[in-house]
């Protein structure tokens, strides 16, 4: 059963409790905003006591234990999603040319997404005329924060990036969250698993095989949670924040949020009509599930269990496809992370009022690109990455604390946007290739 289709009793479609969730979470959310948050007569919001119980006992911990379920699933997921995604592909040909249009489509579609929010800053300028006392004020309230993450921002180079592909100890590469090094190691596990014709061999894929059928018989299980989850997170975010945490940054977020949006509904369904040869409306329905899980968790990684289900189940792309694009999408194909790193490092350009030559927004569009790819599929992954590209061209970076009260939003729309990027490669990588052969149809889970 897909996951667009799960119910229970009631018969009731999951992506329709996620809505109600999402539509609960935030009117209460609101309300709890209004009468749980006060300003004393310094000026500073306090949580009243009421608020910060439900807060500390009720919706952070349903939200954090649903999101540990599914990043506990990960890299068991990942590994054997990669290495069968490898074995059932099989030639080397063919694996060196679903790699190729999958690295095509990945640098491309990155490239077209950071080019339109460099455009957009450029267009509307965002960082231009906004009131330095308000900027202090914003600054000030984040500079602990952002000075966290500009000291480990200094530590990330591209080099460090390139190296961490290949893990000296790939146990260490799965505690320590790098998934591109776990990635690597299962891409050449899976291509010697292709290549060696031995009966040890296929017992081994067998097992695989079974490692995948169970974490996705687990996340089918876990997921049946995600619309109570999405209602405590989107409560969380509201509750403590407001609406009103976007005003006084509306013109960066109006541009941020408009630039991910052509990228979301202009460049994905032309990439799906022409290339794809699939009807973009029909599509975005059958992936409602996957972008509200990803808005909801603002994680690619925590939403990549559900990206294969809808992958796999509902889209019905060939299963080597999706495991291998979307697996290594969950990582690599960033567009919506690029896109917005590209748009804050220009802002903040602006905002500190350094000019930025043609030649230096290139090389920020192709830092954006190594960037998107870098940076980690987790809430606020990207933002070390930012501030190693704003070092790079001498834009202060602790200007990161003027946009980290509304981070949270753009990146819940960022990662929508990722996911998203990552089934339409999917449809668009398998448009051309054959369908799975008959007997991957007698391992599909039950």
């Amino acid at each position: 059963m897909g996951v667009g289709n799960v119910g229970e009793a009631g018969g009731m479609a999951l992506h329709t409790k996620m809505l109600l969730g999402f539509a609960a979470g935030a009117v209460a959310g609101g309300l709890a905003f209004s009468f749980g948050q006060v300003v004393d007569v310094d000026g500073v919001q306090q949580t009243l006591p009421w608020l910060a119980a439900t807060l500390q006992w009720v919706t952070q911990p349903v939200g954090s234990i649903f999101l540990n379920l599914l990043f506990m699933l990960v890299l068991p997921l990942v590994f054997s999603a990669l290495v069968l995604g490898v074995v059932e592909i099989g030639d080397p040909k063919a694996l060196g040319r679903i790699g190729g249009k999958t690295l095509a489509f990945i640098l491309v579609v990155t490239g077209i997404a950071v080019t339109i929010g460099l455009v957009a800053v450029n267009l509307f300028q965002p960082g231009v005329g906004i009131d330095p006392a308000v900027a202090q004020k914003l600054i000030a309230e984040s500079s602990s924060q952002a000075a966290g993450i500009v000291q480990s921002g200094e530590a990330a180079s591209p080099m460090q990036v390139l190296l961490s592909i290949v893990p000296r100890n790939p146990l260490a590469a799965g505690v320590e969250n790098n998934l591109i090094g776990v990635m690597f190691f299962a891409l050449l596990f899976g291509i010697g698993a292709a290549t060696v014709k031995t009966e040890g061999v296929r017992t081994f894929v067998g097992t695989i095989q079974g490692v995948y059928d169970i974490t996705l018989k687990l996340i089918n299980a876990v997921i049946r949670l995600a619309p109570y989850a999405v209602a405590a997170l989107i409560f969380n975010l509201i509750a403590v924040k407001g609406f009103a945490a976007l005003l006084p940054l509306a013109k960066f977020v109006a541009v941020a949020i408009g630039a991910l949006a052509v990228h979301m509904f202009v460049v994905f369904p032309l990439l799906l009509w022409f290339i794809g040869r699939m009807n973009p409306i029909e599509f975005f329905k059958k992936a409602e599930p996957v972008i509200l899980t990803a808005f909801s968790t603002s994680s690619s990684s925590a939403t990549l269990p559900t990206t294969l289900r809808v992958a796999e189940e509902v889209l019905g792309t060939p299963k080597r496809i999706g495991r291998f694009v979307c697996t290594l999408g969950a990582t690599a194909n960033m567009n919506g992370t690029a896109l917005f790193e590209g748009v804050v490092v220009l802002f903040l350009a602006q905002f500190f009022g350094i000019e930025l030559s043609f030649a230096q927004q290139v090389l920020v569009l192709l830092m954006c690109i190594l960037g998107g790819i870098g940076a980690a599929g987790v809430p606020g992954g990207s933002l070390p990455v930012i501030a190693s590209i704003l070092v790079m061209f001498g834009i202060p970076p602790e200007g990161i604390a003027l946009i980290l009260g509304v981070d949270r939003f753009i990146d819940m729309c960022r990662t929508a946007v990722n996911v998203t990027g990552d089934l339409v490669g999917t449809v668009v990588v398998s448009r051309g290739e054959p369908p799975d052969p008959v007997h991957d149809e007698a391992a599909k889970p039950a």
